[in-house]
Parts: C-alpha cells; sequence; structure tokens
C-alpha cells in the first residue's frame, strides 16, 4: 500500500512512433535542460539504441544538456577521490554513457552536474552541493527546464536543493575531506559539503507529482507505458513553499 501510494504502478512499455516523443519534446524548448533518462524504457518503444536515440533527440534541440554525475564514493571516513574525468556517475547508465560525451563537468566531489554544451556554473560554490550559492541554486534562479523520460515516476535533482534551502529536520548537512583531481596532475585537497538523511526517508513522489500537475508546474505524460515529466526548477521550488512551511515533512509524508 505505502509503494504503490508513493509510487506510481508500473505499467509495460509498448511500441511507440519517434514523432509520438518529439511532438511532446518539441513543446519544451529552451536553450538548457537538465535530464534523468531512463534507457530501458525507451529502448522497449522504440526497439533502437537508447542512448544515441534519445541524446540525438536531445542534441537537436537543446544548446546545452545537463545531468546528474554523482559519486557518492568520495564519503569515505578516510578522504575521498573525486577525478572529473574517471570518476564515474554513479547512477542511470545514461549519466554514465554521457559522461566520456560532455564538455564539462562540475567541481562538486559528491553531487556534480555533467554538461554538453556552453552552459557553466563558474560563479557558483561547488563545495556545497546544495547550499545557496551552490550549482543547484543557479538551476532555480534561472529556472531551468527539466525533463524525465522514461522513468516510473518523478525523478528530480532539484528536490535535493529544496530540501536543503528550507532546512528541513530530517535532513543534516556534512562535510567530507578529500582529494580533487581536476586533470591527470592538477589536484588539491578539498572539503566538500553534502547533505543526509537523520532518519530513514522516502520521497512521496506519486504526492509531490499530483500536487506539481495541480498547480500546473508539472507536465505528465503516458505514451503507452513511456512516462515524461516536464518542469522548471524554480517553479517547483515556489508552488512546494507553502507546503513544506506548513509541513516540513510534506515531502516524505
Amino acid at each position: 500500500m505505502v509503494a504503490r501510494r508513493r509510487l506510481r504502478a508500473r505499467q509495460p512499455v509498448g511500441t511507440l512512433d519517434t514523432a509520438d516523443v518529439e511532438a511532446i519534446v518539441d513543446r519544451y524548448a529552451a536553450e538548457t535542460v537538465f535530464v534523468h533518462i531512463g534507457l530501458s524504457d525507451i529502448s522497449a518503444a522504440f526497439g533502437v539504441d537508447p542512448f544515441r536515440f534519445i541524446l540525438s533527440m536531445l542534441d537537436e534541440r537543446f544548446e546545452s544538456i545537463l545531468t546528474p554525475g554523482f559519486t557518492p564514493s568520495f564519503r569515505t571516513d578516510d578522504g575521498g577521490v573525486y577525478h572529473k574525468q574517471y570518476s564515474p556517475p554513479r547512477f542511470g547508465k545514461f549519466s554514465q554513457l554521457f559522461h566520456p560525451l560532455a564538455d564539462y563537468r562540475t567541481d562538486d566531489a559528491t553531487n556534480s552536474i555533467v554538461v554538453r554544451g556552453p552552459f557553466r556554473f563558474d560563479d557558483c560554490e561547488h563545495h556545497d552541493s546544495w547550499g545557496p550559492e551552490g550549482c543547484f541554486a543557479k538551476l532555480d534562479s534561472q529556472n531551468i527546464q527539466y525533463l524525465t523520460v522514461g522513468t516510473d515516476w518523478l525523478v528530480a535533482s532539484q528536490l535535493h536543493y529544496i530540501e536543503r534551502l528550507f532546512e528541513l529536520p530530517y535532513v543534516e548537512t556534512v562535510e567530507y575531506e578529500g582529494v580533487i583531481y581536476y586533470d591527470e596532475t592538477s589536484h588539491e585537497r578539498i572539503t566538500q559539503r553534502t547533505h543526509e538523511y537523520r532518519q530513514p526517508v522516502t520521497w512521496n513522489r506519486a504526492k509531490i507529482a499530483d500536487d506539481l500537475a495541480a498547480a500546473g508546474v508539472l507536465d505528465c505524460y503516458n505514451c503507452n507505458g513511456l512516462r515524461i515529466f516536464a518542469f522548471n526548477a524554480r517553479d517547483m521550488r515556489e508552488t512546494l513553499a507553502p507546503k513544506l512551511a506548513a509541513d516540513p515533512y510534506y515531502l516524505v509524508s
């Protein structure tokens, strides 16, 4: 019951015409897009190499493509190592395949962002992952377009930024010491700030998606089982703000 309340029941993905998805993505024309991609469902829908298919679709429509390059392995007791070129993103096959083809990666040793295109985070504090001057704060300030394609539910890294911004009671900021390698030889010791949960929690993604959709800031599509979600970073934060003011456990209840 809890799992069904928090997540949508999985629906098998059927065959789609590429034009069906292209028409949806075309509605969100912007210079920059932040994506979460599920390759398995894209493969089932189109019967093609899902990575090449979705990357080509995004390249044709956006000047810059951003995706998470998270490396939780940096969080070790004896100090971690983060290499901007050789530390592979931990989560998602799309991010792992995207990383070698990207033009830029942020210096954040735990929650980096990988970029294909000219978008940069030069004016941000890279070693405070979810902080008010961090990279995800810039996505909020510029109201960057998010697209999630091929996942069973809403996936949004921006929610971590919102948790930190509102200082929710189940979140605490922690620091990790380690070394960052910028290239083959250039490196330095750093202190990386990020956040962890004080207790086991799970986002109630179904409720969050329903409320954002009802407020008109989240578009949800189900194309023969292939799910697509679209929203903008600042719009999400502004919509969730009064809910979190009323109930700081809103995201996880």
